[in-house]
């Protein structure tokens, strides 16, 4: 991700002045990437998201929206009654050549914009000094921010149970009301339990499509890997619908972009259950696995299943699946106890990520 400096010692004039040796960038570099993350969770925790109209998921949205209209007047809407998927339905290729080739489009473009950007960011590293790495580091995090959103996730997570049960204006109506803004699945019929059941349910997973993935997917590509992967988690929550979803057929023209994110997040998915479960510090990995298996999603479960058991309660959707079935019925106090658990599993990730930068340092190091 980062090249060799070519830099070389001069006449140190105090710490800013000070140019490193080869061998010593090489040293220092990996501290780019960790020092990117650190600044974005800063800005994320303290100023929130950025604006509407300079948001990159918003712009990705509104590509999406756009080509979406555009496949899916190509697209053929006839659909079983039910709304639902069937085995034997025919296949509409043209929809899914054209739902394929517009997210494929997309994908290079987000690509190319991020590497574009994370090229101009590495510009700074020359002559590398501290000053520039710390330069480097504060541009290449805010760049990085809009691919995370652990702030907005808790403070929606924590608006649904103040909505829901909260003095003196609680009721069920506000809190299906406010989960709607959370969720995609119809919210009109859900009870106080379910309500709770489904924001603790998305808070988890979210958890891993909104911060986990994306920081996985920057460890591994840089800022390139992380937008483009919110670009994927996104068309999946766009168009990923095995059926009709608002009076569209997203059978063929969405199961593209479903496949791809259900790749894309397969390492993080379990990678977030897993510090759910170190958050924890008691939940079975045997009970994890077989839990997780319970829900169509090759992903989603795993997340879900380690908030569950790491709970004590019992997570459904109903004649879908239920997580960890001896559990209790979520409580109004579950929901803080959620959201905490989710902070403790995020920061053990980050402090996993230090040891691991710093270890690999230390080996390098002569």
């Amino acid at each position: 991700m980062f090249p060799r400096s070519s830099a070389v010692p001069t006449e140190p004039v105090g710490l800013t002045a000070f140019n490193l040796t080869p061998d010593a960038a090489m040293l220092c570099l990996p501290l780019l990437p960790l020092l990117a993350l650190l600044v974005a969770l800063a800005i994320d925790h303290f100023l929130g998201e950025p604006p509407v109209r300079f948001h990159p998921v918003v712009w990705i949205g509104n590509y999406l929206h756009w080509a979406g209209e555009h496949v899916q007047s190509l697209s053929r809407q006839a659909l079983a009654s039910t709304g639902t998927a069937v085995d034997n339905e025919q296949a509409d290729l043209p929809a899914f050549l054209l739902g394929a080739l517009a997210w494929l489009w997309g994908m290079l473009l987000t690509g190319a914009i991020a590497c574009a950007i994370e090229q101009s960011v590495l510009a700074w590293l020359e002559p590398l000094n501290w000053t520039s790495l710390l330069l480097a580091g504060l541009l290449l995090g805010m760049m990085l921010k809009p691919a995370l959103a652990w702030a907005m996730l808790r403070t929606e997570a924590q608006a649904v149970e103040e909505a829901l049960s909260g003095l003196p204006a609680g009721s069920l109506a506000r809190g299906r009301e406010r989960l709607s803004f959370l969720v995609s699945r119809d919210v009109t019929d859900l009870s106080e339990v379910q309500v709770r059941e489904s924001v603790i349910e998305s808070l988890a997973e979210n958890l891993n499509d909104s911060v986990v993935a994306p920081v996985f997917w920057f460890v591994v590509l840089g800022l390139p890997g992380a937008l483009m992967y919110r670009f994927a988690n996104t068309a999946d929550a766009m168009w990923g619908y095995p059926g009709m979803y608002r009076g569209r057929n997203w059978q063929w023209a969405g199961k593209w972009a479903a496949r791809a994110d259900d790749v894309l997040s397969w390492i993080p998915a379990r990678i977030t259950a897993l510090l759910l479960a170190l958050a924890a510090a008691g939940v079975s990995l045997k009970s994890l696995y077989r839990d997780a298996a319970r829900t169509p999603s090759p992903n989603s479960g795993w997340p879900m299943a380690a908030m569950a058991l790491a709970l004590g309660c019992s997570l459904s959707k109903p004649q879908v699946y239920v997580l960890n079935p001896p559990g209790r019925e979520p409580e109004a106090a579950d929901t803080g106890r959620a959201i905490r658990l989710a902070g403790r599993a995020l920061w053990i990730g980050m402090a996993g990520l230090v040891v691991f930068t710093l270890v690999g340092m230390l080996k390098v190091s002569p």
